[in-house]
């Protein structure tokens, strides 16, 4: 989907040069060009700060995707049916098909995959908290697709029409197969909560679990977010942190009341001066401990792709050396 070789200028990046021009003529085009809603190619100028906001946007967001495919294959062999087995394995598949779109469109910004995933690998980068809550029983992964899939897609909906060409275009796809795990979750919670009482109860723990952390996915609030106002201005964003979690509310409480669960808040009411539903008072102290990597399952989720990583060596060792012999034999 991407290209990698676009032979980026790393001496004059280095030398000050992208700095120097930060706020001369061509920082102005730059503006301009995004005024006009056009979009940013990977050979195009663009100011230093711009492309660090991506590398570190895009490189979180594939992290994400790869990390998340850890709580749900876990439940791949348990699944309760074949059906759902193979319904959940190529849900998981999807999730890292998305990785390798969103490390490919991060290489075009300059920076190699290997580069973005060791800054995984020990620590440094981030991921979405919410992968650090643990999957306790079946329930969890309707809970994950109808909420974290759901609050992915209000987030990524608009990124489709990112400042950034090959971000937006690799949206494109990945919101088509969010909105089938969004249906695969809702479809799950849907029967569970028609079932007997023992399901009911399961789907409502699961609700109860998981609402707080997926209000979390959209980030703290705007007035306590550094980069979101920089980002809108350069349209990388398109709506605030508070404006997503308030569209994934509005949409999601009446889903609960189909399903016939309660959402677990007893401040939320809907306000018909603001045609919005009210809610309670986030645990930002939560949010703040799992991104420090206090999370249940921060520790183990690191370790996990650790393990990967390292157990894959040898794949990547017989594809370079295949690579090698193949150019050999060519020359």
């Amino acid at each position: 989907m991407y290209t990698t070789n676009l032979n980026f200028d790393k001496n004059k990046k280095e030398s000050g040069k992208v700095e120097a021009l930060e706020g001369g003529p061509e920082a102005e085009a730059f503006q301009a060009k995004l005024d006009q809603d056009l979009m940013v190619e990977p050979k195009d100028w663009m100011p230093e700060a711009y492309r660090k906001t991506l590398i570190r946007q895009i490189s979180q967001h594939a992290h994400s995707e790869v990390v998340g495919m850890l709580p749900e294959g876990n439940w791949i062999s348990r699944a309760p049916t074949l059906k759902r087995k193979a319904i959940l394995l190529a849900k998981v598949q999807d999730e890292g098909g998305h990785g390798l779109y969103l490390y490919s469109a991060v290489e075009t910004l300059g920076v190699s995959r290997d580069e973005v995933v060791a800054l995984l690998l020990n620590g440094t980068a981030k991921y979405s908290t919410i992968f650090n809550y643990p999957t306790l029983n079946w329930a969890d992964i309707g809970a994950i697709g109808w909420l974290v899939d759901g609050a992915a897609i209000m987030n990524q909906i608009p990124l489709q029409r990112c400042s950034y060409g090959p971000y937006a275009r690799a949206m494109v796809r990945v919101c088509k197969e969010e909105s089938f795990h969004q249906r695969q979750g809702y479809e799950i919670m849907l029967a569970m909560a028609n079932g007997n009482a023992a399901q009911k109860e399961m789907a409502q723990d699961a609700l109860n679990r998981w609402w707080w952390p997926s209000l979390m996915m959209f980030g703290p609030p705007d007035d306590n977010s550094p980069n979101s106002a920089q980002s809108m201005a350069w349209k990388i964003k398109r709506f605030s942190n508070d404006e997503l979690r308030q569209k994934f509310i509005d949409v999601t409480v009446p889903q609960a009341d189909v399903l016939g669960l309660k959402i677990p808040d007893p401040d939320l009411k809907w306000n018909k001066k603001t045609s919005h539903y009210d809610i309670g008072e986030i645990d930002w102290d939560e949010f703040y401990q799992v991104v420090k990597g206090n999370g249940v399952c921060n520790r183990d989720r690191l370790r996990a792709r650790n393990d990967a990583h390292q157990n894959g060596q040898w794949v990547r060792d017989a594809a370079m050396a295949y690579d090698e012999k193949r150019r050999k034999r060519a020359a």
